[in-house]
Formats: structure tokens, C-alpha cells, sequence
């Protein structure tokens, strides 16, 4: 995984066999990249650094906002999107169960071009937001439903449910969107059998 800067943005971010190749990702998006890293650069004092093989944005330390590369579009990806004002609904959730990221999606550099000014304003938002210390109001584990598969295996394993709700919150949360998340009953047996080992441990989901 890419941890420089500019290797990031001639060679790619390291994560796949595409890396330094024309067909890496952060190729395609070359021009649209380009444009929105001198865009934070210049209207900003963000300090740039590697974070998990992207572009990421800091100011006190505090992580603000992130450049990526996908394939069907580059993005921008503000932290605490949930919190800045975007009348024209611009931004959105990279997941229906996040509840802080908002992502602005970019297809092409006239798209970026049209948005400058909607851009910057939401990075002078969320630069403002972090310097406040803005908190996001995240949902409480309990107020996630518990699957009926992991509520039975519960009572079926008194040591599995007190090891379950000795967890922090978020961990408890990680769990209950993951098994939910599995369309089919079988499928969240599966995942319950497979994170059976580690809730014992007290362990999160991808400890």
C-alpha cells in the first residue's frame, strides 16, 4: 500500500496489481484528482498525508476529509459530511448505514469544475466543524435490531450473550449491522458462526 503522497498520485495507491499501470484507478480519474488536490491546497491550510492508501487531510491532527479512486467515479469524502449544510443534496452516504461520511461524487473534470464553489464551501464547513469539535450523534447499539438468528443463538448461549453485551457500543454495532446485513437466514448463521470465536474473546469485528 502506497504511503507517499506523490506515488499516490503517479503510480496509484498500491492496493491491487494495477498499481503503476494505465489501468489503476487513480489513472483514469488523473485530471479530476489533480484539480481537486490543488483546490484543498490552495484555499486551505489542511495538512496532506497517507491514510489507508489515500490522500487524506488533517488540521490539528484531526482527520477532515479524503481524495479516492474508484471505478465508475473519483470522490471526495468528508468526515463528518452529516453535519455540513447541503441545500442541493450534492453529497451522499457511501453506505445506507453510515452516519457520519458523506461522499460528493465526481464523473468527469467539467462536473468538478461546475462544483468549485460547492467544493470549497463544504471543505471551509468541515474545516470549521473539526476546529469547533462538532461531534456526529451516532445511533445507539440498542437502538439496531438484533437479528432473530444471533437473538436465538443468544439464548441458546448464556456465555455468548454476556460476552456479547460486555462489548464497547460500537462494537456491538459492528456486529448487529454485519449479521443484518445478509439478506438470506443461512447467510447470517454463517457470519454469527464465523464472529462466534472473537465476541468471546471481546474482540470488534475486524480485530
Amino acid at each position: 500500500m502506497t504511503k507517499d503522497i506523490d506515488t499516490y498520485f503517479n503510480s496509484g495507491c498500491g492496493r491491487c496489481k494495477l498499481f503503476d499501470t494505465p489501468a489503476c484507478k487513480v489513472h483514469t480519474w488523473h485530471q479530476e484528482l489533480d484539480f481537486l488536490r490543488k483546490l484543498i491546497l490552495e484555499s486551505t491550510n489542511l495538512n496532506e498525508e497517507m491514510k489507508w492508501g489515500m490522500p487524506c487531510y488533517t488540521v490539528n491532527k484531526k482527520n477532515v476529509l479524503m481524495l479516492a479512486a474508484f471505478k465508475e467515479y473519483c470522490s471526495l469524502s468528508f468526515f463528518k459530511g452529516a453535519l455540513i449544510t447541503d441545500p442541493d443534496m450534492l453529497m451522499e452516504s457511501p453506505g445506507e448505514n453510515s452516519q457520519a461520511v458523506k461522499q460528493f461524487k465526481f464523473r468527469s473534470i467539467v462536473e468538478v469544475k461546475n462544483h468549485k464553489e460547492s467544493i470549497k464551501s463544504f471543505i471551509y464547513e468541515a474545516i470549521e466543524l473539526e476546529q469547533k469539535g462538532a461531534k456526529i450523534t451516532f445511533k445507539k447499539a440498542t437502538e439496531y435490531d438484533v437479528p432473530e438468528e444471533f437473538q436465538h443463538r443468544m439464548e441458546r448461549d448464556p456465555a455468548l450473550k454476556e460476552a456479547f453485551y460486555k462489548l464497547t457500543p460500537g462494537r456491538q454495532r459492528a456486529y448487529l449491522l454485519h449479521f443484518g446485513q445478509a439478506k438470506q437466514s443461512a447467510t447470517r448463521e454463517t457470519r454469527i458462526d464465523k464472529c462466534h470465536p472473537g465476541i468471546l474473546a471481546g474482540k470488534g469485528l475486524n480485530e
